[in-house]
């Protein structure tokens, strides 16, 4: 049987996961901004958690560990750069895999919004979690890296099937979506896209999870190395169009 996601809105704007093998009976919570919600969540559910898996060390990624962990008695996956505020039980790099159930993840590094930041792929389900890394339309701020390693992260990200979905921490598209069509005007794809995220908005209703065919068609950080974009942008190594991407956007 296939993987179940469950998604619902905690704080003012994150997104909290919980995903769930019904064969193993298996459920991780994937990042924990809210504690008490993820807990309430899997009791609406019927299901048990057994696993954390975090993206970053962030507070709203990984503040709920401890309760979490006190309610269900769960392992706790992540990158080593959570223990040093965080419970964390098993830390994760680059290359490395979890599983749950029958389903496995692989761990790609793409730090940059936090030095140790890593996102999870489930090739088989044809998913990716990826927590600050990538937003629908945009990318996280750069607080802990650099240019070269950030735009190394979203090339990674990029190599990923085309038809991945991909699940973002953030409600944060429709901003994303003025910024991008500032930074990349005559694009007739980013237009149609803003379009529609205007109307789910409106309606109350998701960006995500959203496609990456679609993102790599119209997120500008994502096209930091298309020609177009460096003559727009200053030119240069991709990684200097993408920081001055990221530092237009930081004060738009």
């Amino acid at each position: 049987m296939p993987l179940a996601i469950h998604q619902f809105p905690c704080l003012s704007d994150n997104y909290g996961y919980l995903l769930h093998d019904p064969g193993s009976g298996e459920t991780t919570c994937l990042d924990t901004p809210d504690a008490e919600e993820y807990l309430r969540q899997a009791r609406a559910k019927g299901w048990r958690i057994t696993q954390i898996w975090n993206t970053h060390w962030h507070p709203d990624h990984a503040g709920g560990n401890a309760a979490i962990k006190a309610a269900t008695g769960c392992r706790i996956y992540g990158p080593a750069e959570v223990a040093a505020r965080f419970p964390l039980d098993h830390p994760l790099a680059d290359g490395d895999s979890v599983t749950l159930g029958t389903a496995t993840a692989q761990v790609i590094d793409v730090g940059g919004h936090t030095a140790g930041h890593i996102a999870f792929h489930l090739p088989d389900a044809g998913v990716a979690f990826v927590g600050d890394a990538l937003f629908a339309l945009g990318c996280g701020r750069m607080f802990e890296g650099t240019p070269p390693q950030f735009w190394g992260s979203l090339l990674r990200l990029r190599a990923l099937p085309p038809e991945t979905l991909l699940y973002c921490a953030h409600e944060y598209t429709a901003s994303n979506a003025r910024f991008a069509l500032h930074a990349d005007p005559d694009n007739a794809d980013l237009r149609t896209y803003a379009d529609e995220v205007a109307r789910l908005r409106a309606a109350g209703r998701p960006t995500v999870p959203f496609p990456l065919a679609r993102e790599m068609a119209t997120n500008p950080f994502l096209r930091a190395d298309d020609p177009a974009m460096q003559a727009r942008w200053g030119g240069g190594e991709p990684s200097e169009t993408f920081a001055a991407l990221r530092a237009a956007k930081d004060s738009f």
